[in-house]
């Protein structure tokens, strides 16, 4: 029979030290939110939806057809599945007009590069489509072997938990060693409903009490202040 781990001792199998997370892109890693945005405001407008910038923003980080449905419940009008089809469409090609206004927020290139120089595993799980993430991620520096999961991988996006589930099992975590990094309510609930801890971050638009509320364990200004607390999750690093 196995002996009984004492409590001050940790099993092998779990690594305290080297929690994996999981990072949400838009707003999180990228100063990116403003122009999906934008490039959402112009679709809707193109199909006679009119819809202020405010609401649009409420709703970045959820599914696509879960942010359709929520926006146009609003204006009262019902969209057909190929009228949804076509303004995602227009959202996606609005938003790669704009790449070239998008930059990584402080300090994110810096975060990702010392978990990975630390043997920290990581990894990406977006709401985007795989075309529209492939362009976005060509910003930042994504060593070979880190798992990107975009909403063409698991059957629901955010605010379900399976991006972040597919995110874990494709680093060969369990969800419960993991940290969800997000900027937005529904980062920070799809993580409750996977078992992970929640880490805020205000670099996308809401306020540290609607992230706290959501369930966000710890809430950073930007990728930069994440960086200057790693220590807060208990996360040895190589620095």
């Amino acid at each position: 029979m196995r002996p009984a781990t004492r409590p001050h001792e940790s099993s092998p199998d779990v690594h305290t030290d080297r929690p994996a997370l999981l990072f949400d892109l838009d707003g999180t890693l990228l100063d990116s939110v403003y122009q999906h945005v934008i490039a959402w405001k112009e679709a809707l407008e193109s199909a006679g939806i009119p819809l202020s910038i405010w609401r649009i923003h409420r709703r970045i980080g959820m599914s696509g057809g879960l942010f359709l449905r929520a926006l146009v419940r609003e204006t009262g009008r019902d969209l057909s599945a190929a009228e949804a089809d076509r303004l995602r469409v227009l959202h996606e090609e609005g938003y790669r007009r704009r790449i070239s206004e998008v930059r990584p927020l402080p300090g994110a290139e810096a975060l990702l590069e010392l978990l990975s120089a630390s043997g920290v595993p990581w990894a990406i799980a977006t709401s985007s489509s795989e075309a529209t993430a492939k362009t976005s991620l060509s910003l930042l520096e994504i060593p070979p072997g880190v798992p990107v999961i975009t909403r063409d991988q698991v059957q629901y996006a955010k605010p379900n938990p399976d991006l972040f589930l597919a995110a874990a099992e494709a680093l060969g975590r369990p969800i419960g060693e993991s940290f969800v990094v997000g900027d937005s309510v529904w980062d920070l609930l799809a993580a409750q409903r996977a078992g992970a801890l929640g880490i805020g971050v205000l670099s996308g638009g809401y306020g540290r009490e609607e992230l706290e509320t959501a369930g966000a364990y710890r809430v950073y200004d930007d990728p930069q202040d994440l960086l200057e607390h790693i220590d807060e999750l208990g996360i040895r690093t190589h620095s």
